[in-house]
This record gives C-alpha cells, sequence and structure tokens, in this order.
C-alpha cells in the first residue's frame, strides 16, 4: 500500500502545484497587472483552474483514495497517512459532483467580476459591478444544487470555507452572540467618548510603511520567505510554503488603517508560515478552515495588537516616527483611542464591540441572495436598510457600502461569517495561552513574542488541515466553538477603557 500511499501524495502535490500558480496569477491581477490585461488573466486563470479540477476529479484519484480507504482502517487514525487519506476523500467526493466546464467559468467570471469590481468601486457606481454579480449569484446558487438534497442552500457554500458547519450553526452562534454585543454597545454609549482625533492627522505613507514592517518583523515575519505590497484590499495568499504574499492599504489621513491592516495580515501569514516543513505540497499543509486562519489575523490585530502591553513596548518607536503627530499623545490616550467604540460604515476598519454587527449584516444579505428573496439590482438599498437598523449609519454612496468589500466579486458566499467565528475563537484560544504562558503579556511588554508564536505553531499552525475546525478548537480548549470568552473579553476590555 506504500506504493498508492505515494502516488496519492504526488497526485495531490500537482493539484497544489496548480492551484498555488493559480495564487500567484491572483496575486498579482491585485497588485501589478496592468487593467488592460483582465481578459487575458480570465482566460488564463480559467485553464489552470479547468486542468487542476479534472487531475482533482480524475479516475486515478478516485481509484487510489477507494483502495487507500480500507488500509487506512488498520491505521492509527491520528497518523498523516490515516488523516491524508481522509482529507484527500472529502476534496475528492465534494469536488466530483461540480462539474470540470462550471469550475473553468466560474473561474472566468469572476476574474473579470474583479475588474468590474473595481472600476465601480473607484467610481461608486454599483451599476457596472452588478451584471457580474447577478451571474455570480446566479452560478453559486447553480452550485448549491449540485449538493442537493441539502437542510438549507447556503449549506455547501460555507462548508467550502468551514468544513462540517451548517448554517443553523452559525445562526445559533450569531443569535447568541448579537444581544449581548448590542448590550455592550449601548453602555459604551451611555459613556463619555474617547479621543481618536490624533489618528487622523496626515501620517506620510513611506512612513506608516516603515513602521508596519517593523512591527510584523518583530512579530515574526518571515521576509526570507514573504513579502508585502500595496492592494486596494488588504490580503494574504500562500504561494508555497516559503513563499507567502501579504498587502496593506494606506490611507494619509488615517494612521490606523494601515497599521492594524498590515498587521492582521501578518497573523494571517505567520499560519501560512507555520505548517510542518514534511507536509509541503501535501493536502495537510493547509489551514484547518478560514475561521482559524481569521482567529490568527484578528488575534495578532486585536488580542495582541490593540492590547497596552503592546503599546508599551511599541509606542515610544511610533513617536520617534511621527513626532509631530504624536509627541504630545500619552500612551493611555493612543490606548484608549486606538479602541475607542463608534459605529462605521467601513468594516476593516470597525472597533472590535461592532465588528461582528458587520458580519452579520453581510450573513443576513448572501442568506437572503441564496434564498432568491433579494434580488442583486435591490441590494445597495437593502445594504443601507441593514445597516442603518444594525448601526445606526446610512452610507453616503456605494463605495462605502455595497461595494466596500471585494469578496463577492470572487464568488465568496460563505465566507464572511468566518470573521466573526474568527474572532470567538480567537478570544477562546487566548484564554487557554494564557493559562499556559501566564506572563505572556509582561512578554509582550518587553516586546518578545517568541512564546506565542511558540505556541501557536504547536497547537493551531502545526497541524495544518488534519482536523476539521470544531474538531481542532475541541482538541485545543476542550470545547466547541463558544462565543463566551468573546463576550468576556470585550466586556473586561471596555469596562477598563469606559468605566462600565
Amino acid at each position: 500500500m506504500q506504493e498508492k500511499i505515494d502516488q496519492l501524495k504526488t497526485l495531490i502535490g500537482e493539484v497544489i502545484d496548480l492551484q498555488q500558480t493559480l495564487g500567484v496569477l491572483g496575486w498579482d491581477q491585485q497588485t501589478y497587472m496592468p487593467p488592460a490585461a483582465a481578459a487575458d488573466r480570465a482566460d488564463q486563470q480559467s485553464t489552470i483552474a479547468r486542468i487542476a479540477h479534472i487531475k482533482l476529479t480524475s479516475d486515478e484519484m478516485g481509484s487510489l483514495i477507494h483502495d487507500l480507504a480500507s488500509y487506512i482502517g488498520q491505521l492509527d487514525p491520528d497518523s498523516d497517512e490515516a488523516r491524508m487519506v481522509k482529507v484527500a476523500k472529502r476534496h475528492y467526493e465534494k469536488q466530483t459532483r461540480v462539474p470540470t466546464e462550471w469550475v473553468a467559468a466560474f473561474t472566468q467570471v469572476t476574474s473579470l467580476a474583479h475588474e468590474a469590481w473595481v472600476k465601480a468601486k473607484v467610481s461608486s457606481d454599483f451599476s457596472i459591478f452588478q451584471p457580474h454579480l447577478e451571474k455570480i449569484v446566479e452560478m453559486r446558487r447553480e452550485y448549491a444544487g449540485f449538493f442537493q438534497p441539502y437542510e438549507h442552500v447556503y449549506d455547501p457554500l460555507l462548508d467550502d470555507y468551514e468544513p462540517g458547519m451548517k448554517t443553523k450553526d452559525v445562526k445559533t452562534i450569531f443569535t447568541a452572540l448579537r444581544p449581548q454585543q448590542v448590550s455592550l454597545i449601548e453602555a459604551i454609549r451611555s459613556k463619555p467618548q474617547v479621543d481618536d482625533s490624533f489618528l487622523k492627522l496626515e501620517y506620510p505613507e513611506d512612513k506608516q510603511l516603515a513602521f508596519g514592517k517593523e512591527v510584523i518583523t518583530r512579530l515574526g515575519f518571515d521576509w526570507n520567505r514573504g513579502r508585502q505590497d500595496i492592494s486596494v484590499h488588504p490580503f494574504t495568499t500562500g504561494l508555497g510554503m516559503d513563499d507567502v504574499r501579504i498587502t496593506t492599504r494606506i490611507q494619509p489621513d488615517h494612521l490606523a488603517t494601515a497599521l492594524f491592516g498590515s498587521v492582521h495580515e501578518c497573523g494571517h501569514a505567520l499560519y501560512e508560515m507555520g505548517f510542518q516543513a514534511k507536509d509541503r505540497r501535501s493536502i495537510l499543509g493547509t489551514a484547518a478552515s478560514l475561521a482559524i486562519h481569521e482567529s490568527q489575523s484578528r488575534m495578532y490585530e486585536n488580542l495582541v495588537g490593540r492590547s497596552k502591553s503592546f503599546w508599551k513596548y511599541f509606542y515610544p518607536r511610533l513617536q520617534a516616527f511621527f513626532p509631530a503627530q504624536l509627541g504630545n499623545v500619552s500612551l493611555e490616550t493612543f490606548y484608549r483611542g486606538i479602541n475607542r467604540v463608534s459605529p462605521s460604515l467601513i468594516r476593516v476598519e470597525a472597533d472590535e464591540a461592532t465588528y461582528n454587527l458587520h458580519i452579520m449584516l453581510r450573513l443576513e444579505l448572501e442568506l437572503a441572495m441564496m434564498e432568491g428573496t433579494l434580488r442583486v439590482a435591490d441590494l445597495p438599498g437593502a445594504w443601507n436598510e441593514i445597516m442603518k437598523n444594525y448601526l445606526g449609519l446610512t452610507p453616503e454612496n456605494d463605495a462605502v457600502g455595497v461595494l466596500q468589500d471585494i469578496h463577492w466579486s470572487a464568488g465568496y458566499f460563505g465566507y464572511f461569517s468566518t470573521y466573526a467565528l474568527g474572532n470567538l475563537i480567537s478570544a477562546q484560544l487566548w484564554e487557554c495561552i494564557l493559562k499556559d504562558i501566564p506572563n505572556l503579556p509582561s512578554q509582550i511588554e518587553e516586546g518578545e513574542f517568541t512564546a506565542l508564536l511558540s505556541w501557536l505553531r504547536e497547537k493551531i499552525h502545526n497541524p495544518g488541515s488534519r482536523y476539521e475546525p470544531q474538531e481542532l478548537v475541541q482538541r485545543v480548549t476542550g470545547r466547541k466553538i463558544d462565543p463566551q470568552p468573546y463576550i468576556r473579553y470585550l466586556n473586561q476590555k471596555y469596562a477598563d477603557i469606559y468605566g462600565l
């Protein structure tokens, strides 16, 4: 059977090579590709996606998985071979239900949609993007149809990002979470607001970028294995175990955008850099899920990057970069300012107390589009209405409303809920981290992040995709995804900042 194990590894490695090649094309499209190349790039991506799908769903792949399925029953279920076959079988069985030509067509549709979204966002004109999104929604509903019967049309989409998770599970978690977050927001509203005006001065872009690089270097970002560039919407892509690329977005009049965006993407990158060397070109050398991925980025951005311990180390250096803007701003004022709670239009700039409401808004709209109760043409109005209901704000234009996120142009329906789930997981993990490393806040005050990264490497990064997300969370914390640690974290943090 070892020969068949090796054959399966070879096939999987070839599929991963193709998928990472797609990643290179996508990274270039969002960073350096000239706009006129959109049609050529769509054809290239469609071709590579078709070849990858053919290889993934080949008879050879199916035969190997079938022959090995009985063999792995004799092995330790946690062995690399058993886990590899189990994960490969799951991917194979799901992808064989999707026609190759659909995959190729969808890849081309979303590639072209990206350029339309960029133009629509720049001009704040949803009509430019609308026909592309209508086609994407139509195809995502068609995709869900490949997996009938299902409990909910959204289930197959969610499962792409959160294996084993159902729509009803997310709804249950969000139903328990929302009133507690709303209660916290209302309590904060009754208190005097903190000042963050110093964050909205003019900050030279080159210095913002330089400081951000200093920070993520200290956190553990390996520049020999990664790079950072500028894009319309920040993202991270793993193009190989030693090729992890992040981007950031800089606003000259808003310090927090690039700063926390860089730290957020660094959290993603550290996960991508943390898979085991033996899992190179292996299906196990990938993330457990998008929520686990987001738990890493949100942990570094918020539980680490917005903590007072973090800024006790980094704030003097930040002041040295920007003496005119921050020289007379105390550490306490700065700390309170970067943690100000105030409903805002833009998800990526939202504070921790209101962020999950942005996700719930998107989930509500996605469910309505997938269920067929909301037309794409009516999406901007529905967005504005729910934004008013959830956060008391109405976008002045589409660019800061329905067009603010890149995700729908890529067809990522089912993705958004992973951000909120990632928040919950990050706090759940953090409670365990502090038990295992009780002096971690003191370490962070000294700019020392080695113990934190080592803990995450062992518990979260090294396992890769050996376990489904809920299984991984339970193995590490003793229970499945639980919103209460996150609520405890928020309540404790903002009680201190706002005197609740």
